[in-house]
């Protein structure tokens, strides 16, 4: 073994290690103390080497920032603010100090790019690495998926793909800037929070995270509001970065609505609302499902269990 635990919980305790305001007692007791004193959201999210993340193609630093993006997102599409973590690690034994510092420094660069901060945790031995963290936020009015309302139009943040899209070409050794920046998305995507937050006081109607798809997000706003959602391809294509993204989609004979529809893990909010402050992609009606997605083929999206 190449650290011991001793040693892992004191370079946490310096990495996360805080006196801002609203932490009583961190990391080093049985369990943190915090003082809030609005409504509570909480989320967690679990990640599997092997099947959500791999030390081939990702550095520590980019694992730690990728899964703490997909806590901190999940409180904003709830129209939250996240302010505290709480992370559990499972290790093999095999790491190195340095990688499991750098695993935590990414956790803390993301955790304080949105002022939240890591309050506690803990460690494990086990056959791969896992990762598993909480998000603790404070909201006002949460703002759920059954929301949506006929007369409504949809938006997104940004144009999702990019991460699908370096997945797909992770192993090609790429070198154009498109191939890298697809990749780099991939393996740490960069989350636009504040368009959340400007959903959220533009009074969205429903709001939610694209973590696993647009067509899948899409599908659970309908279904939970009992609305249907029609979804303009035009629209889409529109979007300042839909040439570049197809462009690359070209170069590697792939349907560039695949990634677009189908892909996860850009961590890209959908709303709906009214004149939201975001890119407007279809509308609201009365009905059910989604419409406008229609594809050559079926649309492959992530699935947890086959």
């Amino acid at each position: 073994m190449n650290f011991d635990e001793a040693g892992v919980i004191a370079a946490l305790a310096r990495i996360f290690g805080t006196s801002q305001r609203g932490v009583e007692i961190g990391i080093g007791d049985d369990a943190a103390v915090v003082k809030t004193s609005e409504r509570t959201a909480i989320t967690t999210d679990i990640a599997v080497e092997g099947t959500h993340f791999s030390t081939q193609w990702s550095s520590a630093f980019d694992i730690g920032r990728k899964i703490t993006a997909a806590n901190l997102a999940d409180i904003y599409a709830m129209g939250g603010s996240p302010k505290f973590l709480v992370a559990a690690v499972t290790l093999t034994g095999e790491e190195s100090m340095e990688w499991i510092e750098d695993l935590a420094e990414g956790i803390a660069h993301e955790a304080s790019s949105c002022g939240a901060y890591v309050v506690g945790g803990d460690l494990a031995k086990g056959p791969c690495k896992v990762i598993s963290i909480t998000a603790i936020g404070q909201i006002d009015t949460a703002i759920a998926r059954s929301g949506a309302q006929a007369g409504d139009s949809i938006y997104i943040s940004s144009l999702p793909g990019w991460s699908a899209a370096g997945l797909a070409i992770i192993d090609k050794d790429l070198e154009t800037d498109l191939a890298l920046h697809a990749v780099s998305e991939f393996c740490a995507p960069t989350v636009d929070y504040s368009a959340a937050v400007q959903f959220s006081n533009g009074k969205a109607t429903s709001l939610c995270d694209i973590s696993d798809a647009l067509v899948i997000q899409a599908e659970q706003i309908a279904s939970a509001s009992q609305v249907q959602l029609s979804v303009e391809k035009d629209l889409i294509s529109k979007h300042p970065e839909f040439g570049t993204l197809s462009e690359l989609a070209d170069s590697q004979g792939i349907d560039v609505w695949q990634w677009i529809l189908a892909g996860g893990e850009d961590h890209v909010f959908l709303a709906t609302g009214k004149e939201l402050d975001g890119f407007r992609i279809g509308s609201v009606q009365s009905g059910l499902g989604v419409i406008g997605v229609e594809m050559k083929k079926a649309p492959d999206t992530w699935r947890h269990f086959n």
